[in-house]
């Protein structure tokens, strides 16, 4: 079976050659989504509640060009700059995701590719938006 790309408008991630998802076999694989505006800028610099917010809309719009949708997620890993966000994320899941919620890694980490990025979430979904 064929790979294919999920391309969101705008795509900041084209310059750098990364695919914002890939669907292949049924899944839907998203690269790590920054909190990363329409501008190409990172959202709400210092603030971890904006770009958490910024980073799961991306998330989601990420999901939806790939024809799935933030329901279809099985497994999320979660980079964060300061693990003393962590227990920010049970409020961003019970937002933006839904029962059953999907299994997840948590890391932190010292630095991701912006140095003004505090969080990013890659996922990996079914096909599908149901």
């Amino acid at each position: 079976m064929p790979l294919v790309q999920a391309v969101t408008r705008p795509d900041p991630y084209a310059p750098f050659l990364i695919s914002q998802a890939i669907e292949a076999n049924g899944l839907v694989f998203v690269s790590g989504q920054l909190a990363i505006g329409d501008n190409g800028r990172i959202v709400g610099p210092g603030d971890f509640d904006r770009q958490a917010d910024q980073a799961f809309h991306n998330l989601e719009r990420a999901l939806t060009a790939a024809g799935s949708g933030l329901r279809r997620i099985v497994k999320t890993t979660i980079f964060l700059r300061s693990i003393e966000n962590a227990g920010k994320l049970v409020t961003l899941r019970r937002q933006w995701l839904s029962a059953p919620y999907p299994a997840e890694s948590m890391v932190e980490v010292p630095s991701l590719s912006s140095p003004e990025a505090l969080i990013e979430i890659e996922a990996i979904a079914l096909t599908g938006d149901q």
